[in-house]
């Protein structure tokens, strides 16, 4: 935990929300179907006064933290009695939110080329740390919370100790932008993406460059790591996702995905589906076992910037240019084990908070590329 001193606290503010209540859910059948149910709609926030660019879930699932180009920092409250809090601190627009595993510290990143660490309060207190010499793209936690990593458009990848919230080295080797980056599951890897049309995985300790995919043919905006750590996936301005093996360093499958560039994407929890966001206004939901599109999710009447799975993976949160920010019931998360389960948005968590549970280190092989087929499942607009 990071006290925050004082004296750098910022000004915040109480919004009032403008939410829509959770959909009537349906009477359970006696027989409950076998086939999974649609992604629905649970909540819709709208409080940011330009475009939203990221959005993240506390661990505690008690909020969820957005950033918006009007460079504010939103925090919403999932007990419906509660107002959002707005934190003002950011001189340009904020690119990228991530919670802290420990849930009670933020990093949003901004064009500013500043980084910033916010209390997770009602206070809003903040540090901020000049922390590039352009704008901020991404910032990320690692899976300890020791550490941020932070990319930027002066092509530079960089680590960040958060207990003494000081820098601590760069990782160099892109010839352009950095979009994205992300520490594994373990944090013993960086992966980083970027304009230069490559991914990079790195040696977190040594620095060096491991191994660079050569795959898309546009710039890389977003990357992640599976949460089993095996396999790293990647989404391009080319419109496609790609997934690569770790331990073969081999394309796995490839998705021609959108109907333009991919600009988030977000594993679930139990690896086995991946959610992405496009500026073509749609979210689409990958069947990652059977290697093939599972859903097509029109929400937003604008470019979706942002996507990220709860704890669980039984809610995921969507954001976009539109303004809006939506919560929606994964409901497909009931075929899966147990452990994936979560509680309900108003629910009060359990008294200690756990991340998710590890997932087994050899899951299944994924199986190889295979096209999306025509007929894959599509939700309504909301």
């Amino acid at each position: 935990h990071i006290c925050l001193p004082a004296a750098v606290a910022l000004c915040y503010q109480s919004v009032a929300v403008d939410a829509l209540p959770p959909l009537p859910t349906p009477a359970t059948p006696a027989m409950p179907s076998p086939e999974p149910m649609d992604p629905a709609l649970e909540r819709s926030f709208r409080g940011h006064k330009d475009g939203v660019s990221s959005v993240s879930f506390s661990p505690t699932m008690k909020q969820l933290v957005s950033g918006g180009l009007d460079g504010t920092v939103m925090v919403w409250n999932f007990k419906m009695q509660m107002r959002a809090f707005r934190f003002v601190g950011h001189k340009a627009a904020v690119t990228s939110v991530d919670f802290a595993p420990s849930g009670s510290l933020i990093a949003s990143g901004s064009r500013d080329q500043t980084i910033r660490l916010w209390a997770a309060n009602v206070k809003g207190e903040s540090v901020s740390i000049r922390a590039h010499t352009a704008p901020v793209n991404s910032v990320a936690f690692s899976g300890d919370g020791q550490q941020l990593v932070t990319t930027s458009d002066d092509k530079s990848v960089k680590a960040w100790s958060i207990p003494t919230q000081r820098f601590k080295h760069s990782f160099s080797g892109h010839t352009n932008w950095v979009r994205d980056a992300a520490f594994s599951p373990d944090g013993r890897m960086l992966l980083s993406s970027a304009d230069d049309k490559t991914v990079r995985l790195w040696d977190a300790r040594s620095r060096a460059c491991s191994h660079t995919f050569f795959d898309h043919s546009d710039n890389v905006g977003c990357c992640a790591f599976s949460p089993e750590g095996n396999c790293v996936a990647s989404g391009s301005a080319d419109r496609s996702i790609k997934l690569w093996d770790l331990r073969t360093l081999q394309l796995l499958q490839h998705y021609d995905a959108h109907g333009d560039e991919v600009h988030r994407i977000a594993f679930h929890p139990s690896g086995s589906f991946l959610l992405s966001a496009s500026a073509d206004c749609t979210l689409k939901l990958w069947d990652l076992c059977e290697g093939r599109l599972f859903y097509t999710i029109h929400g937003h009447e604008a470019s979706a910037n942002g996507c990220a799975f709860s704890p669980a993976g039984d809610f995921f949160a969507t954001a976009a240019s539109d303004r809006h920010v939506m919560v929606w019931r994964t409901n497909f998360d009931r075929l899966l084990p147990a452990e994936h389960k979560g509680l309900a948005l108003d629910a009060d968590p359990p008294a200690v908070a756990a991340l998710p549970p590890q997932l087994p280190p050899q899951p299944p092989q994924l199986p190889p590329p295979r096209e999306p087929p025509a007929s894959a499942a599509e939700c309504s607009s909301v």
